[in-house]
């Protein structure tokens, strides 16, 4: 049993998330709605994959995966990427390649409390923290 089952995470601060947007070259409008909701993230297994589904009133993705299998993914600015995502205990690690050549690392924490993620293109790394809901 992992210490995310069944639990939903909704963000309670965000630190550097502009910056690590602009870096990836996100728009002002886009950036100004993406700043001003708080998502929530929940983590579900469904056999052997799994999916992470990030919702708020501006928009809801699911990333479903299956640990170390590459796959094709859009980001949450449209952009069309390939991604690998491995877990270590109740972290899970997700890198993102864009066909510029683009690389985006999140790392997410799964605690009993909350959950912190930790986002890093380029030099500029976001750090955002989730409760339990």
């Amino acid at each position: 049993m992992f210490l995310w089952t069944g639990k939903k995470y909704k963000l309670i601060s965000s630190e550097n998330f502009d910056e690590f947007m602009k870096k990836l070259g996100v728009g002002l409008i886009t950036r100004k709605a993406a700043n001003a909701v708080t998502p929530s993230v929940e983590l579900r297994q469904d056999g052997d994959s799994y999916v992470l589904v990030t919702s708020s009133t501006f928009k809801t993705t699911e990333m479903k995966f299956k640990p170390g299998e590459e796959f094709d993914e859009e980001r949450a600015d449209g952009v069309k990427v390939k991604s690998v995502c491995t877990f270590e205990g109740n972290t899970l690690k997700q890198v993102q390649k864009a066909a510029d050549g683009t690389e985006v690392t999140y790392i997410r924490e799964f605690g009993p409390e909350e959950m912190k993620a930790t986002m890093t293109a380029k030099d500029v790394t976001c750090t955002r923290v989730y409760k339990v809901q």
